[in-house]
């Protein structure tokens, strides 16, 4: 990690406090309105990714960006989807929302996370995951309670994540400041 990482790190929860905002682990299981598994999405190299591929295993979507202070995430992820290969899909959703700590294109954003942190687990495409009229419609769905059944929390910074259950019901949003090995996501995965 860089020193401006580290920084912005150790940031975060000052940021979190000024604007308002504070870290948050929320749960539930309600039944979502709409299934999760009908999202388009696309993968990294633009190619159609199935969510529906995903069914029958836990769902764990973060917002991801490579110039973060937690983008030693990455490794984290990586190690949560080795332990759980037949139970876990993590999904990594760059996005250049959070002040612009994601500028690669899809090329360089795959060799960074290859390189720097052996990165296995699919990637989606660049995607605005900000509530916004540009929002990702995956994002949308994880943020909107309407859609999944009770979360309006959209990702607070890069490194936000959702856990979906083998259904696709979320059981889950957890700021960036909870580790992916975090016993309040691991104990979620039965």
């Amino acid at each position: 990690m860089n020193l401006r990482q580290r920084l912005l790190r150790m940031a975060y929860p000052l940021i979190m406090k000024l604007t308002g905002k504070s870290a948050a682990v929320k749960l539930g299981n309600a039944t979502p309105a709409q299934p999760i598994y009908h999202t388009p999405i696309r993968s990294l190299q633009d190619q159609p990714l199935s969510l529906q591929a995903y069914a029958g295993k836990y769902l764990l979507v973060v917002n991801t960006a490579s110039d973060c202070g937690f983008t030693g995430q990455y490794a984290e992820l990586q190690q949560l989807a080795d332990r759980y290969p037949d139970k876990l899909v993590v999904l990594g959703v760059p996005s250049n929302d959070f002040k612009e700590q994601e500028k690669g294109n899809a090329a360089e954003i795959v060799a960074f996370c290859q390189r720097n942190y052996g990165v296995q687990f699919p990637l989606a495409e660049k995607a605005v995951v900000k509530k916004t009229a540009q929002q990702h419609p995956l994002f949308r769905w994880l943020s909107d309670a309407d859609l999944n059944g009770w979360n309006n929390q959209p990702p607070t910074w890069n490194f936000s994540k959702y856990l979906l259950d083998p259904t696709g019901k979320l059981l889950g949003y957890f700021d960036p400041g909870v580790s992916p090995l975090d016993i309040r996501i691991t104990g979620l995965i039965l």
